[in-house]
């Protein structure tokens, strides 16, 4: 029986699926949330279609959701702009930090009165390698770092009531999320993906591993951690 309800955002494709897949894999009931419904959803699985960019829409959303207690949530969903520094739209920003950031907030803050109710619970945000800076990011690895720093503060408030909080920061994943924002024929894109030193882009079932990590009971003494699922790319280039 499925007992332990896990929400993930931005769950309709690329690692976000991959995620709900291993977490309904593991046992977890969990609780899909994107724009748009996958058509292989398992028929078992709860899924919400809701648009995250809608403020009002997501707060409706979050009026029902939090009438049932939730064991896990993975704050998934996020946009990348890609302008280089004097391309940088001020519109851009505002779009990013509502999706990116906002949006992880807003979940959080509704979900952890119930987890620290139940005195256990795990958040997990999924930020960037990009966080640690990337041409062409100005506004996508600011909203990143900021994830990784709520990430460290939830971290502290909730620790007392058996929730821990951690970030997962992909490097390089094969997701059509990653080709829409990197031209293949690109220089920067080529000398990204020749550097990575294990020699390969990464899998999303590779970050929903990660996920899985942080999710299991048997790690309540990890918060406040940021893991990078990168390759090696956050080392250096091969």
């Amino acid at each position: 029986m499925r007992t332990k309800r896990v929400l993930v955002t931005g769950a309709s494709k690329g690692i976000g699926r991959a995620i709900c897949q291993r977490l309904h894999e593991d046992g977890y009931s969990v609780v899909g949330v994107a724009r748009t419904r996958p058509a292989d959803l398992p028929a078992d699985m709860e899924f919400h279609t809701v648009d995250l960019a809608d403020s009002k829409a997501v707060e409706a959303f979050l009026a029902l959701a939090v009438h049932q207690p939730f064991y896990g949530l993975v704050n998934n969903v996020g946009l990348v702009p890609t302008d280089n520094l004097e391309d940088v739209q001020i519109e851009d920003l505002y779009r990013a930090v509502q999706l990116n950031v906002e949006v992880a907030l807003r979940f959080t803050k509704h979900l952890a009165p119930g987890m620290k109710t139940a005195r256990q619970g795990r958040i997990i945000n999924i930020s960037s390698r990009a966080a640690l800076g990337k041409p062409g990011r100005t506004v996508y690895s600011m909203t990143k770092a900021g994830l990784i720093g709520m990430t460290r503060t939830w971290a502290l408030e909730l620790a007392p009531y058996g929730v821990t909080v951690n970030a997962v920061a992909p490097g390089p994943i094969a997701t059509e999320f990653f080709a829409g924002v990197n031209d293949p024929d690109d220089a920067r894109t080529q000398s990204l993906l020749s550097g990575i030193p294990v020699g390969r882009m990464g899998r999303p079932e590779e970050v929903a591993h990660a996920i899985a990590y942080f999710l299991d009971e048997r790690c309540s003494f990890v918060t406040g951690q940021t893991h990078l699922v990168c390759g090696g790319v956050s080392i250096g280039a091969a």
